[in-house]
Order: structure tokens, then sequence, then C-alpha cells
């Protein structure tokens, strides 16, 4: 079960899946159209797996880690059948520095040697998780290629290990790890509605769900661009290959914010889009995270785009109809629960056997048909994630992006994440916090009454809550992509932003309430306007403008 084989006379990749009695069924990843009966089938004798070395970051792999460049070069612009390229460079010279010594004993995992794989990216050349035992000889400093021996272990049982820049890991197994660690740092984002309402722990997994036209995508590539993960790997499971391009352009052009080199330098993309064998999208799913924990295991956070898992869901239906199983619930496998705890179950942040900290975040991006969240994806999805980003087709259609809606999501990383909050940012901050989700949840309270009998009837005080609201909702909660200042936001500005807010609603509510000033003479002021420009207005490196904000709030009425 499992083995890696290569079918018919121009050896297809496939896999063995089932087994029944004499006959064995093979998932074949690529076209079959034209194989006939009494081709051969090879095994290789080894499950699925993946070329784990320098060259990966920066590169583009279709689900089964072919190089799509590469490919393009033999094939042309689709993809050939039985094409079969090194998944990264074997003859390209890298320039390794040796940090071992001849003698030394090694473990699983440990670093031994490292080099610059990208401008941004130290790439370190470790022992793979299941050999170690003592280093009988070693190379010096110097530019060595994938197919070089770099260094010969002999393990307990006295036999010899050849070390190279590269080593093979099967896509289903995960890596090994020493410890599973609490989470307790966010992923920052730069996004408001998700760092300050939502915010997602380092190592854990979140789901984006929505209908189509809800911004899924292009939430994920605000993430991919501006979150503080060392690493990104974006998967296109079954997305259109129009949207794959443009994450192609965008990256390649958008310069890092953290290093100054193109974003690339950092992110490994895979592309399965939805014309290409539908076989290898399910697959693809586990090639992303073995690549991520890769790295994790080099000591890097990785942040992982999986977009999406529902056409993926889709991948394992037609496999299972093949394969006449018994559907559950809408068509899909009795086993698809238990495939997406195996996939979002690798999300964690974790002590590495070498001693490093590494964590792999999930973000996996959910398309219900109809934008439906109770199908089986979605809510067999919430059973395995703490954090809920549930997309709004309305807030969509209303141009109101990111649009997660604030009443359906949830994160249940808050409390986890609390102690760094008040020490990084303010002890004050998850307060306003949750001041900001109450007067949402007023508001949305409100407006079952507004849409019955309007606005005016309502007292001064319910009114303050209503324009308080659009303040968060216009102001701190919808963000501009395409506006320098907007498309990311560092989260000490967010806190200010938020202490601003709310400080106009305790300034407006003493005005009404000790000066019998009526709110209709406050909005006059157009401050409520002034604090949601507060976004535009105040760049991201100047937070001292706050006070000026803060100073003429309080001269606005005496």
């Amino acid at each position: 079960m499992m083995d890696m084989v290569y079918v018919g006379n121009e050896k297809l990749i496939g896999e063995v899946i089932g087994i029944n009695g004499e006959n064995t069924i093979i998932q074949v990843y690529e076209d079959t159209y034209g194989l006939k009966t009494g081709e051969p089938v090879e095994t290789i004798s080894h499950p699925m797996y993946v070329t784990l070395g320098p060259g990966i970051m920066g590169n583009i792999f279709d689900g089964i880690q072919r190089p799509l460049d590469v490919i393009e070069n033999m094939t042309g612009a689709f993809i050939g059948r039985g094409v079969r390229p090194d998944a990264i460079d074997m003859d390209k010279k890298w320039n390794v520095k040796i940090l071992a010594n001849l003698g030394d004993d090694v473990s699983p995992c440990s670093v031994i040697a490292e080099l610059p794989e990208t401008p941004v990216v130290m790439h370190k050349v470790m022992i793979p998780p299941n050999i170690s035992g003592t280093i009988e000889s070693i190379v010096p400093d110097g530019e060595y290629n994938c197919r070089d021996v770099i260094a010969k272990i002999k393990t307990a049982d006295n036999s010899i290990v050849d070390i190279k820049l590269i080593q093979e890991w099967g896509i289903r197994s995960p890596r090994p790890y020493a410890k599973r660690e609490a989470i307790t740092k966010p992923l920052i984002t730069g996004q408001r509605v998700i760092d300050t309402l939502f915010p997602l722990g380092k190592g854990g997994a979140a789901a984006i769900p929505g209908g189509f036209g809800t911004g899924k995508t292009m939430t994920q590539h605000q993430l991919a661009k501006w979150s503080d993960a060392d690493i990104i790997v974006y998967i296109g499971c079954g997305e259109r290959g129009n949207e794959m391009t443009q994450v192609l352009e965008d990256f390649t052009g958008l310069v890092d914010p953290k290093t100054g080199q193109s974003l690339m330098n950092r992110t490994l993309l895979i592309a399965n889009t939805s014309n290409m064998p539908v076989a290898a999208r399910e697959a693809s799913i586990y090639t992303g995270i073995t690549l991520a924990e890769y790295y994790r295991d080099m000591g890097y956070h990785v942040a992982i785009m999986a977009d999406s898992t529902s056409r993926w869901a889709e991948a394992l239906r037609e496999i299972s109809g093949r394969l006449e199983e018994m559907p559950a619930e809408e068509g899909f496998p009795a086993y698809l629960p238990s495939r997406l705890s195996e996939f979002y179950e690798r999300a964690g942040y974790v002590q590495n056997i070498n001693g490093t900290e590494g964590s792999v975040s999930i973000i996996g991006a959910v398309s219900p048909q109809g934008g439906d969240f109770s199908e089986p994806v979605t809510q067999n999805t919430k059973r395995f994630i703490r954090c809920f980003w549930g997309l709004d087709k309305s807030l969509a259609y209303a141009r109101h992006y990111p649009a997660i809606n604030w009443l359906n999501s949830y994160s249940e990383y808050v409390e986890d994440l609390a102690p760094w909050y008040s020490e990084n940012v303010d002890a004050d901050f998850l307060n306003l916090r949750a001041r900001a989700v109450r007067t949402l949840q007023e508001e949305s309270a409100l407006m079952d009454i507004v849409k019955l009998i309007g606005a005016d009837v309502l007292p001064d005080d319910q009114r303050l809550t209503l324009s308080i609201s659009r303040v968060i909702r216009v102001g701190f909660l919808q963000q501009n992509a395409y506006h320098a200042a907007d498309t990311s936001v560092p989260i000490n500005k967010q806190f200010q932003m938020l202490k601003i807010i709310f400080h106009l609603y305790d300034k407006c509510k003493l005005w009404m309430e000790n000066d019998n000033i009526p709110l209709s003479q406050i909005e006059t002021t157009g401050i409520f306007d002034d604090v949601i420009k507060i976004k535009y207005d105040i760049d991201n490196d100047h937070l001292e403008e706050f006070d000026k904000i803060k100073v003429k709030i309080d001269a606005l009425m005496i």
C-alpha cells in the first residue's frame, strides 16, 4: 500500500491505493488516456516522496513536486505525459559552510552545514530524521552540488550512510519533533480584523470559508504578503490558473517589507490548478505540508496558505467514487473528517529534535457551494481548527474587504495570546478589543429595531453606539489593499486606532450626559469622519500623530 509506481510505457507516476486479492488499484497522477492492457507497471518499493534540499525556495511546483518552469522548457505551456524532471537543480553549485567536525556524534536532524539558498533564507543541511551515528568523513568548506557526498556517517550497526545536500521524505508521514509547545505568540498579519479581533497563533490552524467572490484568495494573498512568518508555502489546490498567474506576478514584483528583497526569496508555490489531473490535487496538500515541516526543522516559522481544501475534498470524492466506496454525506467519503484532521494536526509550534524552535501555521480556504457553511467540508474543518474567519457575501458586494463577518467569526487563541499582547503592545489591548466586539454586537441588535422604525426614534446613547460602530466598521475593520499605509498595519498602530475610537466614544458620552450636548451637534463637527480617515492620514511610522487627534477631540466641545 501507498508505494509509488511507474505505469505504462510512458512511466506515468502513480501510487498504490488499494490491494484486492491479486489485483492492485493504482491512482495515477497524470492523464491516463491511451493506456492499454498489458503495459508494464514498475514499483519503486517506496512511498510517494518529495526531495528536500536547496533550490526549493522561490520555485513553483505542481502537486507532485515537478518544477513547472523546467516542464515548460521540456514540453511547452502544457504538462506532457510521463515527464519526470528533478524536483530541484541537481547540478547547481552551492557555497557550503561546514559546521561539523570529523568524529562528531550526530543525531537525527543535526545541522552539519549551511548555505545561502536565497538572499534571505539560510538553508541548514540536516542529518535525515532516521539517521544517527559518528561522522567518518566530511568535506571542507566549498562549492558542492546536490549529487556530491559532503559527509559519511557510521551508524550503530557499523553501516556507512552518505549524507548529501538533499534528502527524501514520504509526503504522508509527518516529520518528527521533540515536543509540541503551547501557542503563545500571534502570527501578525497586518490585517486589523484578524490581528485585533480574531488572531491566529503561530503554530495554529485557521479556516477561511466563503462563497464565490467573497475574497478568500485575495485574503490569503494579503496574509502571504504581510504576515511575519519566515517562510510562505502557497498551495493552489484546484484553483483557476489565472489566480495562480496573479500570485506569481504579484509575488515576483513585490518587495518584502521585512527584508527589502523580492517576496519570492522566502516563498514557494505549489500549483495544481483545476485543469490539471484531479488525482495530483489530492497529493498537493501533503506535498506542501511536508516541505513546510522541512523548513520548520531548520528553526523557521512557516505559514501555509491552502487554497482551497474544498477542491481537495472534491478530489477525494472523485477518487472514492472510482473505488466504488460507500459515499457519506453529499457523496464525500466517510473518511473525509480523518483526512482533514491528518492535515490540520500537522500544524503546531514545536521544539525540534535538533534543539531549535519552529512552527507551521495552516490557513485553509474553504469554498462551500452556494456559500452554505453547513456543508460537510466546512463543518468538519471547524472540528480541527481554532480560528474561523467566515467571509460574508454582502460585505464583499459592498466592497468591504477583508469581508470577514465579525458576528460569525471567532478565535479560540485570544486567551492564549493575552500575555503576549499585554507585554508587547499594551495591558489595555484586550479590554479595547472586548469593547469593540461588544459594540458591534450591540449594533447588530439595534439594527433590527432600525429596520422597523428608523434610527431617528432611538435615544442618543443608542444612536452613539451606531455611530461608533460605523467608525469601527469603516475606519478600523475595512482595509484598502491598494493604499500604502493601509494595506498592512503594525499591531501598535492598530492599538492606537482602537484607543482613539473609544476615547471619542467616552468623550461623546460625557458631553451628552454632563453637558446635555445632543449627538446631532457633535456629528456636525465631522469628528466621526475624521477618525475614520485616521487609517489613511497617519503613517504607520508616525504614531505620535495620534496625540494630535486626541487633543483635537478633547478641545472639540470647549
